[in-house]
């Protein structure tokens, strides 16, 4: 992979497709793993990463009814993701009918890494983006501090 600093992505974020295999693995299971996934980028942040729900094993995402809203990409709504006996709450999330610039990516699904027993951008285990609020996948070819830790909120 080539070195990317956060800092050089766009604000407001860009879209773009990903050709890499995806995968999350959750409960000893791989419950989702694709070749056609999208990456958003947004300055100063980790990319998240958005996988089409066709990849993604049906009984592994159940709707939470939580909401949130994101100024670029308009109401997330999110779901519990389930890998045999483990649940993890509000896990993952789609934008079902993004603003335009995000309509490549209705329906698809983001997870967070942190709770997920492993996430991968090609044979790489990535690391959750700081912070419990950002769900980027942060891999060793990032620089620049990420936003998300301690003290960088209003960045």
């Amino acid at each position: 992979m080539e070195t990317e600093n956060v800092w050089d992505y766009p604000r407001p974020p860009s879209l773009e497709r990903v050709s890499d295999r995806l995968a999350v693995v959750f409960g000893g299971n791989t419950i989702a793993e694709t070749r056609a996934a999208f990456r958003v980028l947004e300055t100063s942040h980790a990319p998240t990463y958005y996988l089409p729900r066709r990849d993604i094993l049906a009984d592994a995402l159940i709707p939470n009814g939580r909401r949130t809203m994101c100024e670029w990409k308009g109401q997330a709504v999110y779901f519990d993701v389930v890998g045999h006996e483990k649940v993890a709450t509000a896990a993952a999330w789609t934008y079902a009918t993004p603003v335009p610039a995000f309509i490549a990516v209705a329906g698809f699904v983001a997870f967070y890494a942190e709770p997920m027993d492993a996430c991968y951008v090609g044979d790489e285990k990535v690391m959750p983006q700081p912070g419990n609020f950002f769900g980027g996948w942060v891999t060793s070819n990032l620089i620049g501090p990420i936003k998300g830790g301690a003290g960088t909120m209003h960045w």
